[in-house]
This record gives structure tokens, C-alpha cells and sequence, in this order.
């Protein structure tokens, strides 16, 4: 796969996705991109490097000597490239900035937006340099799931309307590596409700509109603090204070049946709630595509953190490729 594009519900984690796959592509020295589009500048955060500009700096070195580079794709500059390299007007452009003629036109045609990220993640895919590509491989911080068949498809629109010229070259450019079999895009899901509905809804309409469906990845998974027919049986409700309290006297620990009862009680919320992600796992293995868990990390999203990912992301990658 030549490029990885992370969507997902807002809340599931997706930039964090994005960049612990861009450093997992990147091991063994490798040379990946790390694109963000929606302009929050969460790359950058994530990093712990000022704010990023329009142009691909280095964030991370991975082992073997790998990099991932980052770049948050500012659409007023990926106009005066097209302008640029299309027409030679980028002079033009720039005085076309100036009196605010770019911020309004984006205004009118929110599509024209989507258009120029999308031809400037193309250009970083398919860009060379002595016969081979920069960039082995191009990971995209894209929008949400709800937005993202719209994103990626708008550009095939605008083919419909240009009939010929280089408006016509491009959009076809752009619209064949984003239908490339190098091209996946992966879908990030927590185990609750709206995200795994919102996932298997992108899926469906990411189908419809021939675009590659990659993996599925659940993230912030955790673990069941019981053992399996303990679960169970807090599960069915079956759990009471009685139960616990010979535990719990056992260990010294003071309270009477008031703390039993109320430990019974949160146990049972624990095992419910398990078992509805449990149920919610089964929905997104029917999904039918690969799927990968990242576990919960505990405290703040550091570096280090991200490197726990992208090993676990990095051994997925492994399997899919053996498979």
C-alpha cells in the first residue's frame, strides 16, 4: 500500500491512529508523509513540534533509520501550486489572495477545498525523484467519517463537469490513485454504538462509490478485570454484596455489607458494559474486513505512547501482508 487514509467518528482517536501508523509504515528506514487536512494542527500536537506550515518537516525517526514527515495542508497554498503548475500563474494567484478572492471562492464551493487536498495528497503520492518515489508511503489525517466518501469523491465530480483540458487530467489523476489497489482506507471505531453504526454506514457508502475499504481499527480497547465466568455471572446480574463479602473479609478489608453491596454493584456495571462491547466486537467482525485492536493507553499521549501503537499497528501490518 502506497496510501493510508484514517477516518473515523470524531472522538475515536483518528489522528492519533494516523500518526502511530505513519511511524509503524516508517520502521526498517522507510520514508513516510503524514498529511493533515483538516487544519487543526493535532499532528503537531501529537508531536510535540510548534505549529506545523505549509511544508513537510521531519517529526520522528523511527528505527533503522526511517522518518516521518508532516505536512497540514493549507488550501489557499495548494491553490497557487495548481495555479502554478497548471497555468504558470502563481504570481496571479498570489494577487488573487490579496484581495480575498480565494477565501471567497472557497466560501461559495466548499467542494473546491476537498479538490485541492486531495490533488495535493496525489502529488505526494506519486512524486519521484532519480526514477523513484519520495515517499514509500502517504498516511492522511482525513475527515470524519461522515464526511469522508465526500472528500474523497468530489474530486470525480469535478471530472464530470471538465470535459477535457488540465482540469480533466487532474481530476482523472487524482480519482485513479485514490481507486489505486495501493490505496486502502482504514476506518478507526470505538466499541460503542454511534461509532461502530458510523462505520459500518462509511463502509457501505465507501463500496458504492468504489473507493478501498482497508481495516477496521478499535481503539482504546481495554480488558476484563474478571475472569470469564465471573463476568458472566456479574453480567446476568447474578452478583450480590453476600458474595463478596467472605473476599473481602478475608483481605481485612472493613466496611460491612454496605462496601459489599456497593463493590457488587460496580462489578455488575463492569460486566455489562463488557459484555455490550463484546457484542458491539461481534458487529464490526461481521463488518468482514481486517481488524485490528489498539488498547487504551493511560495517561497523556506522548511519543512513547505512540511508538506502543504503531508496534501494535506494525504487527497487523505484518499479518496482513503474509496473508
Amino acid at each position: 500500500m502506497r496510501l493510508h487514509v484514517v477516518t473515523g467518528k470524531g472522538g475515536t482517536g483518528k489522528t492519533t491512529v494516523a500518526a502511530a501508523l505513519a511511524l509503524a509504515l516508517a520502521a526498517d528506514g522507510r520514508s513516510v508523509l503524514l498529511v493533515e487536512t483538516e487544519g487543526r494542527q493535532g499532528i503537531a500536537q501529537l508531536f510535540d513540534t510548534p505549529p506545523l506550515p505549509y511544508e513537510e518537516r521531519r517529526v520522528a525517526v523511527t528505527r533503522g533509520g526511517g522518518e516521518v514527515k508532516a505536512l497540514a495542508i493549507d488550501a489557499e497554498e495548494a491553490l497557487l501550486d495548481y495555479l502554478d503548475m497548471f497555468y504558470n500563474l502563481r504570481r496571479a494567484g498570489r494577487a488573487l489572495r490579496k484581495m480575498g478572492a480565494i477565501d471567497f471562492a472557497t466560501a461559495i464551493a466548499p467542494g473546491l477545498r476537498d479538490v485541492l487536498l486531495t490533488g495535493k495528497i496525489k502529488e505526494a503520492v506519486t512524486r519521484r525523484h532519480d526514477g523513484r518515489p519520495v515517499y514509500d508511503a502517504v498516511v492522511v489525517d482525513a475527515p470524519p467519517t461522515g464526511r469522508i466518501t465526500r472528500f474523497l469523491g468530489v474530486t470525480a465530480e469535478m471530472s464530470q463537469l471538465a470535459r477535457s483540458g488540465p482540469i480533466k487530467t487532474q481530476s482523472d489523476g487524482v480519482m485513479a490513485v485514490l481507486r489505486s489497489p495501493q490505496t486502502a482506507v482504514h476506518l478507526v471505531t470505538l466499541l460503542e454504538d454511534m461509532p461502530v453504526q458510523e462505520t459500518a454506514d462509511a463502509i457501505s457508502e465507501l463500496t458504492k462509490a468504489d473507493l478501498p475499504v482497508g481495516s477496521v481499527i478499535v481503539n482504546m480497547a481495554t480488558e476484563p478485570v474478571l475472569p470469564a465466568d465471573g463476568l458472566a455471572l456479574a453480567a446476568r446480574g447474578r452478583l450480590t454484596g453476600e458474595d463478596l463479602a467472605p473476599a473481602l473479609a478475608a483481605a481485612h478489608l472493613h466496611g460491612g455489607p454496605e462496601l459489599a453491596g456497593a463493590l457488587a454493584a460496580e462489578v455488575t456495571e463492569h460486566a455489562q458494559r463488557w459484555a455490550g462491547q463484546d457484542a458491539l466486537r461481534d458487529e464490526v467482525e461481521a463488518l468482514s474486513r481486517p481488524v485490528v485492536e489498539l488498547p487504551l493507553m493511560t495517561g497523556p499521549m506522548d511519543l512513547g505512547s505512540l511508538f506502543e501503537l504503531a508496534a501494535r499497528l506494525e504487527e497487523h501490518l505484518q499479518t496482513e501482508v503474509a496473508a
